[in-house]
C-alpha cells in the first residue's frame, strides 16, 4: 500500500478539494478553452531554449499546476479590484486563459489608479513595487479580445511613469526633488533593475527623461545589475535570509523577468535564481508556514503565517495546509497563475512535502566584523572594496549603513547625491551630524557603538531548521550575540500557521493601539534589542539573552535606543488545543505537534485590555513575560505524537531540570533533553550534545534531504524523491530530469 501521510495527502489530493466560490471564473470552461496551453499572446514569444517547457519530466506535474491556477483564479476573480495593479492583472490573466471570460474592463480607467500614480509621481518609497506590477498590466493589457484590451489612455499612463521614473540613487535629480525611494536593499536593487530593464524593452527608442538614456541603453545597464544579482545569490545566498516579507520581493521580479523578458540569457538566469528562492522556501515550510529564523520581518507578518507575504506562494506551490488563501490580489499566487514559461523543479516540491524531512542547514551573507579596530585601509572580502563608491549598494544591501568600514563612501555618496533629503535616512543624518559628518569621527564612533548603531547589519547568518511531520524548530545560530537587531527573527517553533512560539528581547513597551499590525522597528515584537546566543540540535534549542550594551554605553544613544528589563515569549494560548504549565515550563499542543518552553526567570502571563492593546481577537493571554532583567535563558524542545501521548512526553521533558549558572561572565547551561541527550551551552564556549561539539558556524551554502552545496559554490546538484535538479550559475545552465 502506498505510504500516505499528511504532507503528501495535502499536496496531492487537495489539488481539487475545498469549497471554493467560483464566481465568474469557471475552471472547467477555462480548460475547455485550452487553458493548459498557457496564456499566449502576452509580451514576446517564449524565449526559445531559455527554460525547459512546462510538462517536461522533472518539473512540477503540469496537471497539478493547472489545477492550482484554476483554484486560485476561482478564489480571486469574483472581486474586481480596478484600483490595484495586481487586481487588474488577475482579471487579465483569467481573460487570456479563457477567451470567454468577461469582467467589467471598462472600469479599468486612468482615474481608477490615482493612488498608484500619486505614489509614483511623488517619488515615494516602494513605488518600484507598483511599477513592477504595472509591467504585467502593460504586457497583459495589450491583448486583442474585449477582455484583454485596456484603453490606450491607461496604457499610455503606464508608459509615462516608466519613462519618467528615477531608477538609481545616483541618477540625476535636476529638480532637487525629495526622493523617498529606498534603493539599496537586496530586493529593491533587483526590482528597480527589473523595472528599468522591461521599460527599456517596451520602449527601446524612447528617451528616459531622468537620465537622457534611450530604452535600449537603459536595458543594457539594468541587465548587468540583474545578472550580477543572480550570481551573488548563488555564491552568498540571501542577505535578507528566509524573510517571509522580502523573499516574495525576490520571487515576483524574477518571475516577471522570466515571463516578460525577451533575452534568453536573462530569462534563464532569472529562472535559476527563482529556483533558489523556492528551494529556500521549500526547505523551511511547515504546514504552509515559513518556519525559519528571518533576517528581516515585522510584527505584522510574524504572529501568524496567514499574514506572511509568502503565504499565497507557498500554498500555490506546495499546498501542504488546509488554511485558505488570504488575499485576492496576492503578489505571488496571482503572477504564478500568469506564468507560461516557468515551472518549479519537482525536486523542490519534494523537499517541501517530504515525510520527516529532518535538518536543513544554510549559510547566507558575508562576515564583516563591525567591532574590529578601525584601520586606515580595511581589506574587504571577495573584492568588494570598502572605499569604492560603486560598492555602496552592495554593502548597504546588507543593511551595513552603520558599519564603520563603509563610513567614507556612505558620507561621500550622501553628499554627492543629496541622500540626506531622503526621509528614510533621517536618523542616519542625525547621527552623522552629531559627528560633524567627519569620516574619521564617524568611523571611530560607529566602531565604539557597533552593538547599537549597526542594528541593520544582516551579516553572515548560519541557519538551522529541523522539521518533522507535525512540528518544526529553527534558529539563526550564534548571530551577533548581545547586539541590537532591528528586524531579525531569532528562532521559531511552529506546528501550523497559527500555532507557533518564539521569544524576543523587546526595545519598546507594547503599542497602545488596537491596530494589531502596529509595532516599532525595533519594537516590542519586531526585532531584538539584544540578540540571543542561539544553538540547536534537531528538536532542542537553547537561547541565551545577555545584552552587550546598555545605558553605560552612550547616554545619548541610550536616550534614543532603550530596551526593556525583561524578555518574553509569544505563546498564543487560544490557538493551541492544550496549554499546561509546570514550574518554569510551558507546554503546548495542537493536533499531533508538541512544544515545550522553559525560562530561567520565572515567566508569567501578561493580559491586555483589547480596548487599549490589540489582541487579534485572542481572549487568553498570549504574552509570556520573564521579568527581572534583560538577561535570561530560554530552552525549547519540540515533539510529536509518534513519541507518545502529550502527557507522557511532558513528563519526559520535565524529568530533568535545567541547570543554569549566571556569573559576571555570563551563563552556563546544562540540561538533559529526552531526544538530544545531555546538552551544554553558555555565553561563551562550544555547544555540546552528548559530549561532542556541534558546529556553530561554517555551515554549507545549503544542506538538506536534497543534498549539499558548498559555500561559494556556483553549482547546485540536488536530488529529490522523483527527480534531479542541476543549476550551474557559472555557465548559466539548468537541468531537470526524472530518475
Amino acid at each position: 500500500m502506498t505510504d500516505i501521510h499528511r504532507r503528501n495527502f495535502l499536496a496531492g489530493a487537495m489539488g481539487l478539494a475545498g469549497a471554493v466560490a467560483l464566481g465568474t471564473y469557471d475552471p472547467a470552461s477555462a480548460r475547455a478553452a485550452g487553458a493548459g496551453k498557457g496564456l499566449g499572446g502576452i509580451g514576446a514569444p517564449p524565449a526559445v531554449g531559455a527554460l525547459d517547457q512546462p510538462g517536461r519530466p522533472g518539473l512540477m506535474d503540469e496537471r497539478v499546476w493547472q489545477q492550482r491556477v484554476d483554484r486560485y483564479l476561482a478564489f480571486a476573480t469574483p472581486s474586481v479590484n480596478v484600483g490595484s495593479a495586481t487586481g487588474l492583472a488577475v482579471q487579465l490573466i483569467a481573460s487570456h486563459r479563457d477567451p470567454r471570460y468577461r469582467w467589467p474592463i471598462e472600469r479599468a480607467t486612468v482615474e481608477a489608479l490615482n493612488s498608484t500614480w500619486q505614489q509614483i509621481d511623488t517619488w515615494q518609497d516602494t513605488r518600484d513595487f507598483s511599477l513592477m506590477y504595472l509591467q504585467w498590466v502593460y504586457a497583459l493589457g495589450r491583448g486583442t479580445t474585449p477582455s484583454t484590451k485596456l484603453s490606450p489612455a491607461l496604457l499610455d499612463a503606464i508608459k509615462q511613469r516608466m519613462l519618467h521614473n528615477r531608477y538609481r540613487y545616483d541618477d540625476p535629480n535636476p529638480e532637487h526633488r525629495v526622493d523617498a525611494q529606498w534603493y539599496w536593499s537586496e530586493n529593491h536593487i533587483l526590482i528597480l533593475a527589473t523595472d528599468e530593464y522591461l521599460a527599456g524593452q517596451w520602449f527601446p527608442d524612447d528617451v528616459f527623461t531622468i537620465t537622457g538614456l534611450t530604452g535600449r541603453q537603459s536595458m543594457a545597464r539594468a541587465r548587468t545589475v540583474i545578472l550580477d544579482w543572480v550570481m551573488e545569490r548563488a555564491r552568498f545566498g540571501f542577505f535578507e535570509w528566509h524573510s517571509h516579507v522580502y523573499m516574495l520581493k525576490n520571487i515576483t521580479p524574477l518571475l516577471t523577468l522570466v515571463e516578460l523578458a525577451d533575452d534568453p540569457e536573462v530569462v534563464r538566469a532569472a529562472g535559476m535564481a527563482l529556483d533558489l528562492c523556492l528551494l529556500d522556501l521549500a526547505g523551511h515550510t511547515q504546514a504552509g508556514t515559513y518556519s525559519a529564523s528571518r533576517g528581516r520581518t515585522y510584527k505584522k507578518d510574524k504572529m501568524s503565517a496567514l499574514d506572511e507575504d509568502t503565504w499565497g506562494t507557498s500554498k500555490f506551490l506546495f499546498d501542504d495546509t488546509a488554511y485558505p488563501y488570504q488575499s485576492q490580489t496576492d503578489n505571488g499566487a496571482s503572477y504564478l497563475c500568469g506564468a507560461k514559461r516557468y515551472r518549479p523543479p519537482q525536486a523542490i516540491i519534494d523537499l517541501a512535502t517530504a515525510r520527516r524531512p529532518g535538518v536543513t542547514r544554510e549559510r547566507h551573507g558575508i562576515f564583516v566584523d563591525g567591532s574590529a579596530p578601525v584601520t586606515p585601509n580595511p581589506v574587504a572580502p571577495f573584492g568588494y572594496d570598502f572605499a569604492d563608491p560603486k560598492n555602496l549598494s552592495f554593502w548597504w544591501s546588507q543593511g551595513a549603513v552603520g558599519m564603520w568600514q563603509v563610513a567614507g563612501i556612505s558620507l561621500s555618496e550622501a553628499e554627492a547625491h543629496d541622500l540626506w533629503s531622503n526621509p528614510a535616512l533621517a536618523q542616519v543624518k542625525l547621527l552623522a551630524d552629531l559627528n560633524g559628518r567627519d569620516p574619521d569621527r564617524v568611523r571611530a564612533w560607529e566602531q565604539a557603538n557597533h552593538a547599537i548603531v549597526n542594528f541593520g547589519h544582516l551579516r553572515e547568518a548560519n541557519t538551522y531548521t529541523w522539521r518533522g511531520d507535525a512540528v518544526s524548530l529553527g534558529c539563526v545560530v550564534d548571530h551577533r550575540f548581545g547586539q541590537q537587531r532591528d528586524q531579525v527573527h531569532s528562532w521559531i517553533a511552529a506546528i501550523d500557521a497559527d500555532a507557533l512560539v518564539f521569544t524576543t528581547h523587546p526595545s519598546t513597551p507594547p503599542d497602545q493601539t488596537t491596530d494589531w499590525s502596529s509595532d516599532n522597528s525595533p519594537g516590542y515584537w519586531t526585532g531584538e534589542a539584544s540578540m540571543p546566543r542561539s544553538a540547536q540540535f534537531e528538536r532542542t534549542g537553547v537561547h541565551i539573552y545577555q545584552p552587550a550594551w546598555g545605558p553605560q554605553s552612550d547616554p545619548l544613544l541610550w536616550s534614543v535606543f532603550k530596551y526593556r528589563d525583561y524578555t518574553h515569549a509569544y505563546v498564543p494560548q487560544d490557538r493551541f488545543d492544550e496549554v499546561v504549565q509546570a514550574g518554569n515550563w510551558t507546554f503546548v499542543r495542537k493536533g499531533e505537534g508538541f512544544i515545550a518552553l522553559w525560562s530561567w526567570r520565572t515567566p508569567t502571563w501578561k493580559a491586555y485590555d483589547p480596548a487599549v492593546v490589540a489582541t487579534d481577537g485572542m481572549v487568553k493571554p498570549f504574552d509570556l513575560v520573564a521579568d527581572g532583567g534583560p538577561d535570561n535563558v530560554w530552552i525549547v524542545e519540540v515533539g510529536e505524537r509518534t513519541q507518545g501521548s502529550f502527557s507522557s512526553w511532558r513528563a519526559r521533558v520535565a524529568a530533568d531540570s535545567p541547570d543554569v549558572v549566571r556569573d559576571d561572565q555570563g551563563f552556563s547551561v546544562r540540561w538533559r533533553s529526552p531526544t538530544s541527550g545531555p546538552v551544554r551551552f553558555g555565553s561563551t564556549g562550544p555547544f555540546q550534545v552528548r559530549g561532542r561539539s556541534v558546529p556553530l558556524d561554517g555551515f554549507p551554502r545549503h544542506e538538506s534531504a536534497l543534498g549539499r552545496v558548498d559555500r561559494l559554490s556556483t553549482t547546485y546538484a540536488l536530488r529529490g524523491r522523483r527527480s534531479r535538479l542541476r543549476l550551474d550559475f557559472a555557465n548559466r545552465t539548468r537541468r531537470v530530469s526524472p530518475y
